[in-house]
């Protein structure tokens, strides 16, 4: 946060008189707080919403702690607080906004003729089926007041947005998909929405009130969101400040310092979580190979990136345990030490405590010797969670207060020991 705002038009945009700051997300604490360290910043007035109580969000601004993965009441006041508050800003001040991973959740104000209970099942309906990101968050736009640019309609001002990013696909960094874009220009349309919304997986099944307000909206009966050249909103500034790649250094950064020799995967890690896994762990393990090869000693691969899980069970979990888990068989066969982890840095993985998990050469044996049942049987349940807490496999770091998507690592020996 501090690095972004040494840059003098960031400096600038904060400094030059009175603003209304808008914070939404897991890392919405941690951003006022860097906001609040600059010499100069006078905020008039803000909102500030995160996954749980704060006591270091000062006055003026007023904190609320709302519902992740799915919003709830408190979401929709703090929807509603923000829209109010944007309007407020006054014609010669400014409105920032600090974004991160959570916010579409986070910060909820649902359209006229839907409710929260059927925008929540319609969220449901849509990550239990899979969709990734930008699909979700393309029809959660067209169903709020908030989102897809109507943020910076409502404040009708110059903006400046502040943003820590978790999306990695199909744009990686987008301003439209992160935090389902509240203050930029929108691309999709209402059509698009409907489309993913009646795909056949959810045909019947998706409320007939979210169908409605969708269809009025291809019909030309709801304005659309923010598009490009809209009139109605001031200048506006977005710089991303954080993201996968910076997290992906400081593991690099941790791993040379304790002698590993480094290598990445620029390319981020998607797809299905139990399918992508395995073939990830392969290309991983090649790399560490070659580094052994060329370098010597223990080798460190380094990836990041953000799966998706189609839950067609009830078990327990999370896309880093599920990936972790089908990866587990692979490693059981590689010759050397291996060590292969999946873990999210907000540190929640799912619903559960769990932030990801790690599997070994051993983990397939440990957990024969524990009496479970083979991993393709806690596979086909998404129950990756109840695999591995007997084992004590799981990563529990408690939420970080913030999120850049995922990251892997594999670690492999110089000698044929366990990697440590």
């Amino acid at each position: 946060m501090r690095r972004a705002l040494d840059e003098a038009w960031v400096w600038d945009a904060v400094t030059n008189g009175p603003i209304t700051v808008i914070a939404a997300g897991k890392a919405a604490e941690g951003m006022v707080q860097g906001l609040l360290a600059v010499p100069g910043v006078r905020i008039a007035r803000g909102v500030a919403v995160g996954p749980g109580a704060s006591a270091a969000v000062p006055l003026p601004l007023e904190w609320h702690a709302a519902g992740h993965p799915l919003p709830d009441r408190v979401s929709v006041e703090a929807g509603r607080a923000a829209l109010r508050c944007a309007g407020e800003t006054g014609p010669s001040e400014r409105l920032v906004v600090l974004l991160s991973g959570g916010a579409s959740a986070l910060l909820a104000a649902p359209a006229a003729g839907v409710t929260l209970t059927e925008k929540v099942a319609a969220t449901q309906l849509l990550l239990a089926s899979g969709v990734p990101i930008h699909e979700l968050n393309c029809v959660r736009k067209h169903l709020s007041d908030v989102k897809g640019g109507r943020l910076a309609v409502a404040a009708g001002v110059a903006t400046l947005t502040l943003a820590i990013s978790d999306v990695v696909s199909p744009v990686e960094d987008d301003p439209t998909v992160i935090g389902s874009g509240p203050t930029v220009p929108d691309r999709t349309t209402y059509a698009e929405a409907l489309a993913i919304a009646t795909r056949p997986a959810l045909r019947g099944r998706m409320p007939a009130a979210v169908l409605e307000v969708l269809e009025r909206g291809c019909a030309g009966l709801v304005a659309e969101t923010l598009k490009p050249g809209d009139t109605r909103v001031g200048a506006a500034e977005y710089r991303v400040i954080g993201n996968r790649r910076q997290a992906m250094e400081g593991a690099l950064t941790a791993a040379r310092e304790l002698g590993y020799a480094v290598a990445s995967i620029d390319a981020p890690v998607t797809g299905e979580a139990v399918v992508t896994g395995p073939g990830h762990v392969e290309r991983l393990l090649g790399l560490c190979h070659d580094l052994r090869h060329e370098r010597g000693g223990a080798a460190c691969v380094v990836s990041s990136g953000e799966t998706t899980v189609t839950v067609i069970g009830d078990g327990q979990g999370g896309r880093n345990q599920e990936m972790a888990l089908a990866a587990a068989c692979r490693l059981r066969d590689y010759g050397a030490g291996a060590v292969f982890a999946s873990v999210g840095t907000d540190g929640v993985d799912g619903p559960t405590d769990a932030a990801g998990a790690f599997v070994d050469t051993t983990t397939v044996d440990r957990a024969g010797v524990a009496g479970l049942a083979a991993p393709s049987r806690y596979l086909a349940n998404n129950d990756s969670y109840r695999f591995f807490d007997p084992l004590g496999d799981l990563i529990k770091t408690g939420p970080t207060g913030t999120n850049v998507g995922d990251l892997q690592i594999m670690l492999t020996d110089g000698v044929g020991g366990l990697a440590s």
